[in-house]
This record gives structure tokens, sequence and C-alpha cells, in this order.
């Protein structure tokens, strides 16, 4: 990199190898950390409008044959766009995709049964306790259980304050989707690192899709092989799985997991907004605090993360994936 002014003086040449080294650094460190916030409120709403298709999908094949139709067809893009390699890698490896292509399952599943049951809303809002949990224990950071803690207070906000006339059954479908949810973190994380490019999540949906197959067949049959609801599914399969799982791989090879964590608490947030602006649902002024906490909560985080890069030394930045 070459600095313009380095032949004004012969000061200023000597000056041009150290003085210009350290800000560059660290403002190129504060662009990728601003970069991989945008890619993950990019997957958070590409996930709400697929989620949106998604529901109006259920009556047609059920909430197993909705997320059975997800997995496959989103495995078949990755899988032909990635074409990832299966030779070469050693048991750890393969290890840590099968996990992860296990707990995409079960997140999955769990969240369609528990909408199934339950309202978006706050099936979204209990969803997101298992990453604030992490959030919580992964932190090393005093200030960021201070996020965690007005995230959280958003998310009860935005649940009306309980969660008690819900059916039982959906809410602990949905606190079992967060729990899936914090290892899915983990693990893409994980993956993201053992694995080039996006090879490791176009593994890890193929093993979440011939685990899930057997059960939408179950309960779907023939009704999986309808051209409209084919058609349907692979467009939640990009909405809700391709493109949120893609940016999310490539920014969690960046961001610290609680960072991410705590992010993923925009979720409820981006949703009431979605059903504002594609349903035309109304915001309750407790609902509107509800994302006003949430939001502040995430702009926390982002504070913290490029004010942390600006005290930090400058590293040596690896190269783009």
């Amino acid at each position: 990199m070459t600095t313009p002014s380095t032949a004004a003086s012969p000061s200023a040449t000597a000056a041009a190898p150290t003085a210009p080294a350290e800000p560059t650094a660290g403002a190129a460190h504060r662009r990728r950390s601003l970069g991989s916030i945008g890619l993950v409120l990019s997957a958070g709403i590409s996930v709400q409008f697929g989620g949106a298709l998604a529901a109006s999908l259920m009556p047609r094949a059920g909430a197993l044959g909705v997320v059975t139709l997800r997995l496959v067809a989103a495995a078949i893009v990755l899988l032909v766009v990635c074409r990832p390699r299966v030779r070469g890698h050693s048991r750890a490896d393969w290890a840590t995709v099968i996990v992860f292509g296990l707990t995409m399952a079960g997140m999955n599943g769990l969240f369609y049964q528990s909408i199934a049951r339950i309202p978006l809303g706050p099936a979204v809002a209990l969803e997101v306790l298992g990453p604030l949990a992490l959030s919580v224990l992964a932190s090393r950071r005093a200030i960021n259980l201070v996020w965690a803690g007005l995230a959280l207070a958003g998310v009860v906000l935005l649940s009306g304050g309980g969660f008690g006339s819900l059916d039982v059954v959906g809410v602990l479908f949905a606190l079992g989707a967060g729990a899936m949810w914090a290892a899915y973190i983990v693990f893409s994380a994980r993956t993201g690192r053992r694995f080039p490019q996006a090879d490791g999540l176009a593994l890890a949906m193929a093993v979440a899709a011939v685990v899930f197959l057997p059960l939408g067949i179950v309960e779907s049959g023939t009704r999986l092989l309808d051209p409209t609801t084919v058609a349907l599914g692979s467009a939640v399969a990009v909405l809700s799985s391709v493109l949120p799982y893609t940016l999310e791989l490539i920014a969690l090879r960046r961001l610290p997991a609680s960072t991410f964590a705590i992010l993923m608490s925009l979720e409820p947030a981006i949703a009431a907004t979605a059903g504002f602006l594609v349903l035309s649902q109304a915001l309750s002024a407790t609902e509107a605090a509800a994302i006003a906490l949430v939001i502040a909560a995430s702009m926390g985080v982002v504070l913290t993360q490029t004010g942390r890069a600006k005290t930090k030394p400058p590293v040596a930045l690896p190269e783009e994936p």
C-alpha cells in the first residue's frame, strides 16, 4: 500500500513506512468487523422473509414436510454450487460437519413444530434465548453481559411479559430450537475454520437433509412432489437456509461467538418489522419499546466490537476466504 505524500519531504519519506501502518491496519480491522455485522443482519432479514413464505406453505405440506423441502433444496443448491471435496478430511473434520448438520436439522425441525402450535413472534422470542445464553457463557467481557441483559429484556417485553397462555409443548419446542441454535453457532464457527469457503456448510446441509427426509415422507408423502409445493419449498430454502447460513458462516470466521449470539437477538425485532411492512400488522407501544431495547443492545455490540478494534494493536489480517 502506497502513500501519496511520501515524496513531499525527506522527513515524510522517513516516516512513511511506520506512521500510517497502525491506523491503516486498525481501520481495516474495523471495516471487517462492521462488514461481518452487516452480513449477520442481512442473514436475519432473509430468514424472516423466508419464514413468512414457509408459514404460507405449511398447510400444503405440513411442518415436517416444509422442513424437508427446505433442507433438501438447500442441500442440492449448495452441493451443486460449492462442489465440496469429500476426500482428504480428517475424522475430526467429518465429526464436526456431521454434528453441524444434526444441529441444523434439529433447529429447523423443532422451530417449525413450535410455530405450528404458538404464534411466530413468541416462538422467535423464545428461540432467541439460546443464543443469548451462549453470549453470557462465551463472553469474557463484562460489558457484553450488559448488552445481553438489555436484549433479553427486549425479548421478554416483545413476548408480552410472559408465555403463560401459550401451548406448553410449543414453548418447549421453541426452547429446544433455541438450544440447537446455540449449538449451531458453535459448530458453524468450527466448520468454517475446518473447511474452505462454504464446503463445510454444503456437506452439513446434505447431512441434515438425509436425516430429515424420512420424517418428511412419513408426514407429507406424495404432497412433497407437487410442483407448486416444490417451487415454494425451494424459495424457502434459498431465503431461509442458503443465503443466511452462508452469510453467517462467513461472519463467524471474523466475529466472536458471543458477539454473533447477541446480534441474533435482532431476530424478533426484524420479524415484527417485517410483519408491519409486509402484513400491515400495527406495532403497539410495548412492542415498539421492546424493539428499541433489542436494537440498542445490538448497537452496543457494534460499538463494543469496533471500540475494541481501536484499542487493540494491529495484527496481520487473514486473506479473504
